[in-house]
């Protein structure tokens, strides 16, 4: 029988791509003759993170579904190409299973395999399922989730449901914290205060951060920062720092999380459902200011399972600019002051962090597809 092929499907964020990433990571560990292959969008950020992974790749044109009435035929058509570039490929690859990790992009790469009867697996990372993984449940024969809360939405799925965690990659159990130093020219003698909007960056969390940075500079003295602005908004940020005292690195994006994260005293960022993983595997206590404006608020509770153990307080990402720059620093300078107290949040991530769960989807997946 020929080598067995996983094809993975999402994309849009590195939300969908890196926990796929882990699980691959683990699939070939496990059976090194094993295939991965990406169905990813056509947004700079997949292929950015994938170019880099020497796994294949189809980019496909599906895009996001719009209600506006001249975007439905476009999303409808683009839906209808993406579905039948997959049937095509999965046609000729009777010995493959498929993986949806969430976006747009996954659901017409399992609706093709539901239809070739190809196995399909769900991996869903955040609290609450987003639109297309619901769909996607419709043809899974397993669900991976990250929290237990996350059953019930499946509820009606004949599909078996697995509380597993969020996958990460290999790189959290072993960071290497001083290399991510080394790189970044940053001074060893100093506390790291990073500031993330995640793979795209974060307009709001820029701003606001950079509204705190002549406050910021009394603490020059024994901290420094670490801003990744995201590749829209670089520039504009990297100009705000022209005059700051406090020592800084102002990047656009940083490969290597497990190696910043583990090296940083304190962060500041959205809690997207693999950022609160991450967090809490590299013991970082966190600021955080989930997105706003998702219906159903899914980034809140992503942050409240930190909030729970003590490993992270929540600044909301206000629509006035002025009332979120006085809540973010009403709790970054206590913590910034109040290192008993970051010791002690750093200590309760270990309460919620799991680098186990990459390694038990691909034990799954092997077994049963």
């Amino acid at each position: 029988m020929p080598d067995r092929t996983f094809y993975f499907a999402g994309g849009g964020t590195g939300g969908h791509i890196y926990p796929a990433m882990a699980v691959a990571e683990q699939l070939i560990r496990l059976q090194p003759n094993t295939k991965i292959h990406f169905f990813c969008s056509r947004r700079d950020i997949d292929t950015k993170i994938l170019s880099q992974t020497g796994f294949e790749i189809t980019k496909l044109p599906a895009q996001g579904l719009s209600l506006h009435p001249r975007r439905i035929i476009g999303f409808s058509k683009s839906m209808m190409e993406s579905y039948r570039i997959v049937r095509d490929m999965l046609v000729r690859n009777p010995n493959a299973a498929v993986i949806g990790v969430g976006g747009f992009v996954a659901a017409p790469v399992c609706w093709a395999a539901h239809r070739l009867k190809t196995p399909v697996a769900l991996l869903n990372v955040d609290i609450i399922p987003g639109r297309a993984n619901r769909l996607i449940g419709r043809f899974a024969d397993e669900i991976f989730v990250q929290f237990e809360d996350t059953r019930q939405y499946f509820r009606k799925r004949t599909a078996k449901v697995r509380v597993v965690g969020c996958p990460l990659r290999s790189d959290f159990a072993n960071p290497k914290p001083q290399k991510a130093i080394e790189e970044l020219g940053l001074d060893r003698n100093k506390k790291i205060l990073l500031v993330t909007g995640a793979s795209s960056g974060a307009q709001s969390i820029n701003d606001t951060v950079c509204c705190l940075l002549d406050k910021l500079d009394a603490f020059a003295g024994t901290w420094q920062l670490v801003h990744l602005t995201g590749r829209a908004n670089f520039e504009e940020v990297q100009q705000k720092y022209a005059d700051v005292k406090i020592a800084h690195k102002v990047i656009d994006y940083y490969d290597d999380m497990a190696d910043l994260l583990a090296a940083a005293d304190l962060v500041i960022g959205r809690s997207g459902a693999v950022s609160v993983a991450e967090y809490a595997a590299a013991g970082v206590p966190s600021i955080c200011m989930p997105y706003p404006h998702h219906k159903d608020l899914h980034q809140y509770r992503n942050a409240g399972k930190l909030v729970e153990v003590g490993a992270a307080v929540i600044v909301d990402d206000l629509p006035d600019a002025q009332d979120r720059c006085e809540w973010l620093w009403e709790e970054l300078q206590e913590l910034l002051k109040n290192d008993d107290l970051r010791s002690e949040m750093a200590q309760a991530c270990k309460e919620i962090a799991n680098l186990s769960a990459a390694s038990q989807i691909a034990q799954a997946l092997l077994k049963t597809s």
